[in-house]
């Protein structure tokens, strides 16, 4: 039986799922403190969809109502081709948005490329101005190369650049006024996210290091006026955005410690294994991979599995509050 085109995926809960985080590796040129362990074991070749079937699935997805769809995962700029993959799904027609997260190390020679192939809007992680600081904090990073990928998305014209900041007490929670400063001077959006209890990590205690959004939101205040721009979903995911006098720059707060948006959640996440994982802070799983290599199954097999997994989609995450890890997956493995 064919699943119609019409179909929305709508969750046990009633909300609709229209955005897909597709995650394309997760390998990554960074060991970023918060996300992964320093000695990693990345998933063999053979594990790895190939372009061709996470085209499939974004297409999947688009038929059955998805139309904004985000390349993340790992790093997407280390996965050979991203760009052929990521002209072919911008071409989906019912696709509204394609958008990449990236941590901008790659970015100076790719830039032109991914704005070429059809991508809109960046989102790129940058944690610290101090060269130091960065390279602490990321293990491998160089936070030149990431300024001048920076300076390298601006020129080309993206819609819109958006920067991603984790902020950990007593790593770098000295530089959240740098940072606001950072993207006023550039015109671009900044959100910080607190840290996701997301694996098992030995480099810091979680629950000493976190920064909960309505600190870092009081440390902002006392150097700007903050004015609310509404909900999480209104504006661009699950941020909630603070507007400032004089600037086009918003300030988000992404919050699953403090202030969860869970009922709110229009998005899925499929890794680069190809399980599509309902819930950040679930285990729970679909398999699209086993479909995907199942001779006997075809493309509505796969659209068939998707529509049935999301009755699956828990109402929350259950992130716990001593900040222990509430999944033993890395955020690598995840999908950013």
């Amino acid at each position: 039986m064919e699943v119609s085109s019409k179909n929305l995926l709508v969750d046990p809960f009633g909300r609709q799922i229209s955005y897909l985080r597709l995650s394309v590796t997760d390998r990554c040129n960074f060991r970023c403190i918060y996300c992964m362990s320093e000695e990693m074991e990345f998933l063999p070749k053979s594990k790895v969809l190939s372009l061709e079937e996470l085209y499939l699935i974004g297409k999947a997805f688009n038929e059955l109502g998805v139309s904004k769809i985000r390349l993340t995962g790992g790093e997407p700029l280390v996965r050979n081709d991203i760009v052929s993959l990521a002209k072919k799904l911008s071409n989906l027609p019912r696709l509204h948005e394609l958008v990449m997260t990236t941590n901008g190390a790659l970015l100076q020679h790719m830039a032109l490329p991914l704005r070429d192939a059809g991508i809109k809007r960046l989102n790129i992680s940058i944690d610290s101005l101090d060269r130091r600081s960065f390279r602490n904090l990321t293990r491998y990073g160089n936070l030149e190369q990431v300024e001048r990928g920076i300076e390298a998305a601006l020129e080309v014209g993206f819609d819109r650049i958006k920067l991603n900041s984790v902020i950990l007490k007593g790593k770098n929670d000295n530089e959240v006024i740098d940072l606001v400063n950072f993207a006023r001077d550039k015109d671009l959006d900044l959100t910080f996210i607190e840290e996701m209890p997301l694996g098992n990590i030995k480099t810091h205690q979680r629950k000493e290091t976190l920064m909960t959004s309505e600190k870092l939101r009081n440390l902002i205040s006392s150097h700007y006026m903050l004015r609310p721009l509404g909900e999480p979903g209104k504006l661009d995911g699950p941020s909630r955005y603070y507007g400032m006098e004089g600037t086009r720059t918003k300030i988000g707060f992404i919050s699953p410690h403090s202030n969860n948006f869970c009922h709110l959640c229009n998005r899925v996440r499929v890794t680069a294994e190809g399980r599509l994982l309902l819930c950040l802070g679930h285990e729970n799983s679909i398999d699209l991979r086993a479909i995907l290599r199942n001779k006997k199954a075809n493309f509505e097999d796969l659209k068939r599995a998707i529509v049935t997994g999301l009755s699956n989609k828990p109402l929350s995450h259950e992130f716990k509050e001593n900040h222990e890890p509430a999944v033993l997956r890395f955020m690598n493995a995840t999908g950013g």
